[in-house]
């Protein structure tokens, strides 16, 4: 009885992860870049937003290693 219960298990998984193949070789889900500097351009002024990204920037790569356009 143990072994049935885990053979239909092993049968579920095997169905579900058949089922996520597919949902990610699907073309109408093909993952796009965006930008989110033109959607935030949609929410505040573009100053606001340069000095906004210049901020994120300088917490997040506080090393002088790296290279800021």
């Amino acid at each position: 009885m143990e072994a049935i219960k885990k053979l239909e298990e092993l049968e579920r998984e095997v169905k579900n992860l058949r089922g996520l193949v597919l949902f990610e070789r699907d073309d109408v889900l093909e993952k796009k870049l965006i930008s989110l500097r033109g959607m935030g351009k949609l929410k505040v002024s573009e100053e606001e937003l340069e000095g906004a990204i210049e901020e994120a920037k300088k917490s997040l790569f506080t090393s002088e290693n790296v290279v800021r356009d």
